[in-house]
């Protein structure tokens, strides 16, 4: 793929990563990502928003080859799929200087080895002339390190968000449009990387709303032309609404689990509650995730393993702890053999959850008549909870 126009001026310079498929050794890429640097070319002085993950470096030379002179080098974020190639930028441009923010300064030293006095920082507020193009710096804390910023480039109508707004898809496409392909996989991005920061996101959403522009440029992901669109999004899943969904994480190991989770998953239903089930031995933790964005209940079941949580439950509640959703209720079943600590330690893994816990139902071996109606019951509570959302 070869460098591509925006507007005059100003050219899409990063690579489309269609293979990757993990991201930080963490993060499922069923669709690949890409890494968005920009070039804006003024009158007078040139500048590369972002670079490329290191892997894609020949890519973004490539991009480079007639790109005689470089004068700045905007990072909007020390994250290495972003800022990663800057020193082979600072080698190939021996004029250019590292634009950021001051605390971002000291990441690019620690991470990158980047030579300080190569560094300019920037207030927030603070503009750059290009001539015929000016670059105003707006810092966006937290979204989602804290020496994040966005940059406004007010001539052409565009913002450089960065992370904010991104999405992990590899496409051909330079331009969103209106796809709900892409917006799904924005919503997974926001779940796995954003959702933590979700009250800083609010705020920073604030701060973007005051700009004019008729563009969002991503580092990841495809150019929203229709930016209402993901602004809009943004705001309901970073706001303190929830939806009548049901999630139940879960993991069976001799069936008994499966069988409590099944009857409560009919039992909602007939109650007229929504329910998404994972099976966490097969799912997709971004599929998770992004359930938990906008999930009131969260039901996790387990089997007892050494008296505590299955390990693939540990796991997902921990993951569930970090991303902080927006959950309003909890609930624990499952299955044991002769004992049991399941529940007290999966409280204990969840404490920035600040849910209600509606009750746990768990049976000794085999589940029977009792262990069904304790289910019929947790069923009617979450009904009466969904109720008075």
């Amino acid at each position: 793929m070869k460098p591509r126009q925006i507007c005059a001026g100003v050219h899409w310079v990063g690579a489309v990563d269609w293979n990757r498929r993990l991201f930080d050794a963490l993060i499922p890429l069923p669709d690949g990502t890409s890494y968005n640097a920009y070039l804006v070319q003024g009158l007078e002085k040139t500048a590369l928003l972002d670079t490329v993950d290191p892997a894609m470096e020949s890519v973004l030379a490539s991009h480079l080859t007639n790109v005689e002179r470089i004068d700045y080098v905007v990072s909007q974020h020390a994250e290495q799929d972003h800022s990663g190639c800057i020193p082979f930028i600072l080698q190939k441009y021996g004029e250019a200087q590292v634009v950021c923010t001051p605390k971002a300064k000291a990441l690019l030293v620690d991470h990158l080895d980047i030579a300080p006095e190569r560094i300019i920082t920037v207030e927030d507020g603070e503009t750059l002339a290009l001539g015929g193009k000016t670059l105003r710096f707006v810092h966006t804390p937290w979204v989602h390190w804290p020496e994040t910023m966005v940059t406004h480039l007010p001539e052409d109508h565009i913002l450089f968000s960065c992370d904010f707004f991104g999405s992990h898809i590899a496409t051909s496409d330079l331009f969103a449009g209106n796809d709900p392909y892409v917006l799904e996989a924005a919503k997974r991005y926001y779940a796995e990387i954003m959702m933590p920061f979700r009250k800083i996101v609010q705020k920073n959403l604030a701060k973007v709303r005051e700009m004019d522009f008729d563009f969002i440029a991503p580092s990841h992901g495809p150019i929203y032309d229709h930016p209402e669109g993901i602004l809009s999004a943004h705001e309901d899943w970073a706001s303190d609404r929830v939806s009548n969904l049901v999630v139940i994480p879960y993991i069976s190991m001799h069936g008994s689990t499966e069988t409590l989770v099944n009857y409560l998953v009919a039992a909602l239903i007939e109650r007229g509650s929504k329910v998404q089930k994972f099976e966490l031995s097969t799912t997709d933790i971004g599929k998770l995730a992004m359930a938990l964005v906008d999930a009131a209940t969260i039901v996790i079941g387990t089997p007892t393993v050494h008296l505590g949580p299955h390990p693939s439950v540990f796991s997902a509640t921990h993951l569930a702890n970090a991303l902080r959703p927006k959950l309003k209720y909890a609930a624990i079943i499952g299955s044991y053999g002769w004992g049991t600590k399941a529940v007290e330690q999966i409280s204990d893994l969840i404490p920035n959850l600040k849910v209600e816990v509606l009750g746990t139902v768990l049976c000794k071996g085999i589940p029977r008549a009792e262990t069904f109606a304790e289910l019929e019951s947790l069923a009617d509570t979450i009904g009466e909870k969904r109720a008075a959302l």
